[in-house]
Order: structure tokens, then C-alpha cells, then sequence
């Protein structure tokens, strides 16, 4: 029998994490299930996190409809941080998520980026011609189909009136760091990333950032998993919420929440 590959993926996923579930057990932290764009700022956290005296948490990056779906596929874990609200959504009408454990962590903002070494300039405004631009090259952003920054993407493009233009010269990652790398190696001449990503990555420079009203408010909702029994999960959740966890996600570049 022949499976979908998103399912066949999911389904990998789902037992890889599962070998790290029951980590509290052997002294570990809580497994963090977390969309691809943290990895920097949660790296940081769980460090001081640490320092304070708790098990270092276990982090699991990938797209947030990947983890998602791994969730949904009985994956272990303890808290999920999703790129923005539906995917959260759907996981919480469908019961895994803890009651009333829900709460936004933190907000970001889309940017078109090139690779470090372009000299051009661009203002993201009306009239802007991005097929032009790309001088047939392609497009690089995360899968605008069930990815949060390619969704993102997806809108703000629309909004521009440039998403007919440029849909058939995307260079299609399957996380938003999947594109920022393309940028980055400068195999794509130009990119549609968040801004922290673009911080993070010293081959790629941000030309400008969309405007706010051309897409939905970037934001990170982070919730407890129903199924999580590990002691340190909403004291993490709650460090990250606190005024020093926000202190590091701002370092960061991301908005507060």
C-alpha cells in the first residue's frame, strides 16, 4: 500500500520524537516541539533555562505544519510552538493541547532578502514589479500551501498584486530556513523569510520589510500537549512568557507577543 509522502514524513517524524518522549524519566527536560524560525532564540532559552538549575530541554525544530502533523500522528512532546495560529487551532479543536495552557509567545515580521554581496536597493511598495526583479531567477520562500512564513508570503504578495507574477518562479523550501539558505548560497536571487531569520544569517541582507497591513500579524502561540506528564514543561513555557525570556526573544528581533 502506497502512503502519501506528507504522511509517510509525518509518520517518520512522529516515531523519531517518540524516542525522545519519557525524557523526564532518565533526568531530561521537556521535548519542545518548535517551528524552524526559533531555533536560535530557543537554543538561547533552554541555555538559560538551564543555568537556573532545571534539566536542559530537548528541541525539535521543522515547519509547523510538519509538527503538527506529527502531533496528530501520537508523537511525544511536551510543548508546541507553532509560526502562527492555525496550525495551533487545529491541533486544539482536534483535543491535544492542555486546557488553558495556550498563550502567544512572541510576533515577528516578514522581509525580502538577497544574498549579502547584492548592492541593489528595493522599496516593497505599489508599483513594485518582483518578477522584474528576479530577472528570471526564482523566488525563494517556505511552502505557501500549509507553511506559516510561505503562507505569510502567499498574502502579501497578493496584497501587492505581485503573487500572479511570481508563482510559477518560486523555489519552494519546506521550512522557512530552507529558504533563507537558497538565498544565502545565493542560489536564489531573491527571498520572502522573517526578519529574524534574516539576522541570523550573515550571506543574506534584507532589502525591506512588507507592510504590515499586506499580511496577517506574524504570530508564535505556545501551548502544553494534553498528553505531556514531564514537571518542568509550563514552568519553560512560563520562563519564555516572563519578562528575562522576552528579554531573549527580543535580542533576537522578535516582537513581543
Amino acid at each position: 500500500m502506497a502512503f502519501p509522502r506528507r504522511t509517510l514524513l509525518a509518520c517518520i517524524g512522529a516515531l523519531l520524537i517518540a524516542g525522545c518522549a519519557g525524557s523526564d524519566s532518565a533526568g531530561q527536560g521537556p521535548l519542545v516541539l518548535a517551528a524552524a524560525s526559533l531555533q536560535e532564540v530557543l537554543e538561547t532559552s533552554a541555555d538559560a533555562w538551564a543555568q537556573e538549575g532545571h534539566p536542559r530541554p530537548i528541541l525539535s525544530f521543522a515547519s509547523s505544519a510538519a509538527l503538527a502533523r506529527q502531533v496528530e500522528a501520537g508523537a511525544g512532546g511536551d510543548l508546541f510552538i507553532s509560526a502562527d495560529q492555525r496550525w495551533m487551532d487545529r491541533i486544539e479543536a482536534d483535543g491535544f493541547l492542555a486546557a488553558g495552557s495556550r498563550r502567544t509567545l512572541a510576533g515577528n515580521r516578514l522581509v525580502l532578502i538577497a544574498p549579502a554581496t547584492t548592492t541593489r536597493t528595493v522599496d516593497i511598495e505599489p508599483g513594485l514589479d518582483l518578477a522584474a526583479l528576479l530577472g528570471g531567477g526564482r523566488l525563494a520562500m517556505a511552502d505557501p500551501e500549509s507553511v506559516p512564513a510561505g503562507r505569510y508570503g502567499h498574502e502579501a504578495l497578493e496584497t501587492l498584486g505581485q503573487w500572479g507574477a511570481v508563482r510559477d518562479s518560486l523555489a519552494i523550501g519546506e521550512n522557512v530556513r530552507v529558504a533563507l539558505q537558497l538565498v544565502s548560497r545565493a542560489e536564489a536571487p531573491l527571498g520572502v523569510v522573517y526578519r529574524t531569520d534574516a539576522m541570523a544569517d550573515p550571506g543574506v541582507r534584507i532589502l525591506d520589510l512588507f507592510p504590515v497591513g499586506s499580511h496577517r500579524p506574524i504570530t508564535y502561540p505556545v501551548a502544553r500537549l494534553a498528553s505531556s506528564t514531564h514537571p518542568d514543561a509550563q514552568g519553560f513555557a512560563a520562563f519564555l512568557l516572563s519578562p528575562r525570556g522576552q528579554a531573549i526573544f527580543a535580542r533576537f528581533g522578535f516582537l513581543p507577543g
